[in-house]
């Protein structure tokens, strides 16, 4: 039968790109064309492509045993939660596939903390304005951009949002009703935004004055691609719940949600679960994934690339001050906020073979994997140069 949709939903504009291998930072089409990825799969593919290290940890576990499901203890998952709890603020892990699953959990986490003290009243969540969190209808309502919620029907109930960084704006919308505070510590979709140090130090006070949890989304952030393993940890803070995945699975579907004995008092037996979460081929993939990123050392190279290449991109910016307005972000996850439209420049770095990823408030991302060498940053500048030059020359020309 004939229809006029494609066999794949078509939910994705996609560019006209089809890869057929990886290796570290570069990709390669099936003719052998070699791309340059600095948008890491969204910031997923952390140790770049085809990494030795995750290729024998998945080829070693595809050997014995893919799924058994939660209903038996999974020895991966024992190891990978304790050396996760080993390194961050957190005392338990929930293991599900993807980000919008881990913020789910920290959302029904929140509201169960509350109702298991018996504060049923509490199961409103404040957010913060051009947040993303996931594509489900709760994190869609917490995102609450309306070009994503826009034809599904009424928002789910039970988030507020105020402006990013408005101390007194939070504190105003905080009411008998509110269980947690969920921030990103960089705004990654919203167009690279990092909040800054001392408002995240006044927000965790102001959650603790008024008994109300904080929740911080980790998901794009998170796993070494500011410097250190999570981007809270520069604030000196801690939140009571983190949502983490991309790269915790190195490319692998892997997502977890972190918490505090206390902010996980609710979750008991049946009170969550999924079929998929934690299998034995993820927590070999994150087990490994971990390895490298704990590694002495690997967090202070990141340091040093980012950077580098935050310098050599101020550079750019001076040079080509007609394309680029800005250069903001921390650590490997870098924007550039365009004053042309971000897709004229991503089309234009597609052009020199090298992959970034669009964002909002009219930036492009620029996501490396954080094993990338001082020869790629080299040659990402270079190729980030000539696509600016080349729309230069062609604004000339249409001029």
């Amino acid at each position: 039968m004939t229809t006029g949709i494609t066999p794949v939903l078509p939910t994705y504009a996609r560019f006209p790109f089809a890869f057929e291998r990886g290796e570290g930072v570069r990709v390669f089409t099936e003719a052998g064309d070699e791309f340059l990825d600095f948008g890491a799969g969204i910031a997923v593919n952390a140790l770049g492509h085809a990494h030795p290290h995750l290729v024998e940890a998945l080829t070693e576990q595809a050997q014995k045993l893919w799924h058994t499901s939660n209903l038996y203890t999974i020895p991966g998952q024992e190891k990978l939660a304790r050396r996760l709890v080993e390194n961050t603020f957190a005392d338990t892990v929930f293991f599900c596939n993807s980000g919008a699953e881990a913020v789910e959990c920290a959302i029904k986490m929140a509201r169960k903390y509350h109702t298991s003290g018996g504060d049923e009243a509490r199961y409103r969540v404040i957010t913060f304005e051009h947040a993303f969190h996931g594509r489900t209808l709760a994190t869609l309502a917490a995102g609450r951009q309306q070009k994503h919620l826009e034809g599904f029907g009424p928002i789910v109930d039970g988030f507020d949002q105020v402006p990013f960084g408005d101390l007194d704006a939070l504190g105003e919308a905080i009411t008998d009703e509110t269980a947690a505070v969920l921030i990103e510590p960089i705004q990654g979709e919203g167009g690279i935004k990092p909040a800054e140090p001392q408002f995240l130090r006044a927000l965790r006070a102001l959650c603790d004055e008024h008994g109300i949890l904080l929740i911080a989304d980790e998901i794009q952030c998170g796993m070494g691609r500011t410097g250190k393993l999570f981007a809270h940890e520069w604030a000196g803070i801690a939140p009571d719940i983190m949502p983490i995945a991309k790269a915790i699975g190195g490319g692998f579907p892997l997502g977890a949600c972190l918490a505090t004995q206390e902010a996980a008092r609710g979750m008991t037996a049946g009170t969550h679960g999924s079929t998929f979460g934690g299998n034995p081929l993820a927590m070999a993939v994150g087990n490994a994934t971990l390895d490298i990123i704990l590694e002495e050392g690997f967090l202070d190279r990141v340091q040093q690339a980012a950077l580098k290449l935050s310098q050599k991109l101020a550079m750019i910016a001076d040079e080509h001050s007609g394309i680029i307005e800005e250069v903001r972000g921390q650590g490997l996850m870098l924007g550039l906020k365009c004053r042309v439209p971000n897709t004229d420049l991503v089309a234009a770095l597609g052009d020199e073979h090298m992959l970034v990823v669009g964002a909002g408030d009219n930036v492009v991302r620029l996501l490396p994997p954080l094993i990338v060498s001082d020869a790629d940053l080299d040659e990402a500048v270079d190729r980030i140069s000539s696509a600016c030059a080349a729309l230069e020359a062609r604004t000339a020309k249409s001029a």
